[in-house]
């Protein structure tokens, strides 16, 4: 008999802005804690050292976290020139030094190459692993790292002040698997100079943005008292521009046992106007994902079309120890 899961069955989204010198791990702890929830996660690591969005999955909203993770996210950090550290963040050791500091109309002429889809070469501390090993864990143990660079795709980068000779801040818009402390090493190297970044804050991932997060420190003034479930958000937040549809009581039932229901015409009508409005258009829906509710906006499952059908793939359930 399998072993009932502890903790409460709480659901959703909570959108933390995480204080400087906490990790991602022990931020998410103290919230889990927080709400007693059975089931934790985040949509996409911040080191100690960053502040801002740090998207905070509870019980179901879990099984939505890749889908978080696919979202843009937007940065606003200060690059540091003249100092280049092991860390390539202000945490590590310094290995290198320079004289140089590019002027405003130099960083401005080196912006256009590092905006679209470029290749980067990730941190040697970073979470990607090295033969079953994590490259940080590498790192630290004092072994040499090389990791092979990959395409990641910045969307805009700007300039925004010169605090002085040494720093810069910029905001810088980007897909998934982007480092912000490469891209910065990055640029400074085409400057003519070592860097490294002082400071970072998250302003966005995908449609969680920093207008609407919580500190930890308000969130746990609530305690265990109603007002911090206020602050909890719906699953489907982080499903925005995935096409919804809503299902019966009776599909929904047929849905979370993992069965497949028929595309019915009003639900096909429904997915024609929204794949209308969307930018992908062409009527071919084989393959598409689709988010099913009940009436009540209550989830049911992500589900792909198929053949005529919904084949359900993940499944939320709302029952004791879910």
């Amino acid at each position: 008999m399998a072993r009932k899961r502890k903790g409460s069955p709480v659901h959703g989204w909570v959108v933390l802005d995480k204080p400087k010198g906490i990790t991602s791990t022990q931020a998410v702890t103290r919230v889990r804690r927080l709400f007693d929830a059975a089931k934790a996660g985040h949509a996409g690591t911040l080191d100690p050292l960053a502040t801002g969005i740090l998207a905070i999955a509870l019980g179901e909203a879990t099984k939505t976290v890749p889908y978080a993770m696919e979202g843009e996210k937007l940065y606003r950090f200060t690059a540091r020139w003249g100092e280049a550290r092991d860390t390539d963040d202000a945490e590590g050791k310094s290995i290198a030094t320079s004289a140089v500091r590019p002027s405003r109309e130099q960083m401005l002429a080196a912006l256009p190459n590092f905006i679209g889809e470029i290749m980067q070469v990730p941190p040697a501390y970073s979470a990607i692993k090295v033969d079953g090993e994590r490259a940080y864990d590498l790192a630290r143990e004092g072994e040499a790292v090389s990791l092979a660079p990959r395409p990641i795709v910045i969307c805009a980068a700007r300039l925004i002040e010169m605090p002085d000779p040494d720093h810069a801040i910029f905001e810088v818009e980007c897909g998934k698997g982007s480092y912000i402390r490469a891209w910065v090493r990055d640029l400074a190297q085409a400057l003519g100079t070592v860097g490294h970044v002082a400071a970072l804050r998250r302003l966005r991932v995908g449609p969680f943005s920093i207008e609407s997060a919580i500190s930890l420190e308000t969130l746990e003034g609530f305690g265990h008292s109603p007002a911090a479930l206020e602050h909890i958000r719906p699953i489907a937040t982080a499903l925005d521009g995935i096409l919804a549809l809503a299902v019966t009581e009776p599909d929904s039932v047929r849905l979370r046992s993992g069965n497949a229901i028929l595309i019915r015409a009003p639900q096909f009508l429904r997915l024609v106007e929204q794949q209308d409005r969307g930018s992908d258009g062409g009527g071919d829906f084989q393959g598409l994902t689709v988010f099913l509710s009940t009436a009540r906006g209550e989830p049911v499952a992500l589900a792909e079309v198929a053949q005529g059908e919904l084949r359900p793939f993940r499944v939320f359930n709302f029952g004791p120890g879910a």
